[in-house]
């Protein structure tokens, strides 16, 4: 199969994504592979080195940049179709939506060929931007000729809204920026990391650690994340064990950031899935979750780690008190590490998404 991976965004957890399912597709014996990618991406040279044809397309690093280069979308959707004519390929896969994808996706309809696109979400997060969400994704969904999910979540609000788009699901693996790191020391019991937002639930989170610290006064929790935590979670940072770091993590520094704490803690309203919990389980790190949107897919409750029984402080508390037991600690870590390794196998991730779109792509 000759695949055309098309990522236009420019870091985080979505670049890396896409770098570890390029390496996954170019390491098949039955794969050719090409890449369309922003010049403006913090990977792009990590995508370049790759040694397979690679266009580097301008975009933008700023909003006044995002207004100025709709000018030249239509003619990058005719840029875009043209290089997968030239490449021959078989199918262009979009390994994660970019604001300009509804605009440049019929290109490749009207062209004939066929566009699959990778959907991280389904529905906007609360509190998050949504500016045009359902017109961006109708437009993306109508230029499809079928569509990779990464949870249920996210594949039910899909199949309610295109029911007639054929659709795989794909469990998301682990994109891990570097090589696992050997045992570190661990200088916190659990760790919150990612964007702050407000769905992500720091401030159930709040009142779940004071819970916590009068039953167990030593725990202590890192916050680290870029974003306003007095907007989302009032009160956390005063709280005591509790340090906060409002800060951007460069990638190659999430591994270390990781094995740092004894566990990991996503205490989301909201999930379509959780890109911080396969790097978690890879790190042999246990993860306590809220049982919400695709989070309860992706964790193995009693295995890997441990799911509250709801959404609220008190049983949050009460699964990360559990998590406090050493010796339950240990055995989650351990099967955190073993399905972590299965999460790490890119070129299984790539045969098992080839497989699953393959026969959408026989001519009808």
């Amino acid at each position: 199969m000759r695949v055309l991976l098309w990522y236009w965004g420019r870091r985080g957890g979505g670049a890396q994504f896409a770098l570890c399912l390029a390496r996954g597709l170019m390491a098949r014996a039955d794969t050719a592979l090409a890449l369309s990618v922003s010049r403006e991406g913090d990977l792009a040279a990590g995508f370049q080195a790759l040694g397979v044809p690679c266009d580097l397309v301008a975009t933008y690093r700023s909003a006044p940049g995002f207004l100025l280069g709709f000018g030249r979308v239509r003619g990058l959707g005719r840029r875009l179709a043209r290089q997968a004519r030239h490449f021959g390929a078989d199918v262009v896969l979009s390994a994660m939506p970019h604001l300009w994808t509804p605009l440049v996706a019929p290109a490749l309809r009207r062209a004939g060929i066929p566009f699959v696109p990778i959907l991280h979400d389904a529905l906007p997060h609360p509190g998050d931007p949504a500016f045009a969400w359902n017109w961006r994704l109708r437009r993306e969904l109508a230029a499809a000729r079928g569509a990779v999910v990464l949870s249920g979540a996210v594949e039910a609000v899909i199949r309610a809204r295109a029911p007639d788009l054929p659709l795989f699901r794909l469990p998301l693996g682990a994109h891990l920026p570097g090589k696992v790191p050997a045992e570190a020391a661990r200088s916190h019991d659990f760790l919150f990391f990612g964007r702050i937002r407000a769905y992500k639930g720091l401030d159930l989170l709040r009142d779940a650690f004071a819970r916590l610290r009068l039953t167990h006064p030593a725990a202590t929790l890192r916050v680290v994340g870029q974003g306003n935590i007095a907007a989302v979670a009032p009160g956390l940072a005063a709280l005591p064990g509790v340090t906060v770091e409002q800060r951007w993590v460069a990638d190659e520094a999430i591994p270390a950031l990781i094995a740092s704490a004894h566990a990991v803690v996503l205490p989301y309203r909201e999930a379509s899935q959780s890109g911080v919990l396969p790097i978690a389980l890879a790190c042999g790190v246990p993860v306590v979750a809220t049982p919400v949107g695709g989070l309860a897919e992706q964790l193995r409750d009693g295995e890997t780690g441990l799911l509250a029984a709801t959404a609220t402080a008190p049983d949050l508390a009460a699964a990360m008190a559990r998590l406090l037991d050493p010796a339950l600690r240990a055995r989650l870590a351990d099967g955190a590490r073993q399905q972590g390794a299965t999460l790490m196998d890119w070129d299984a991730q790539a045969e098992t998404l080839l497989a699953g779109i393959r026969p959408w792509l026989r001519p009808t």
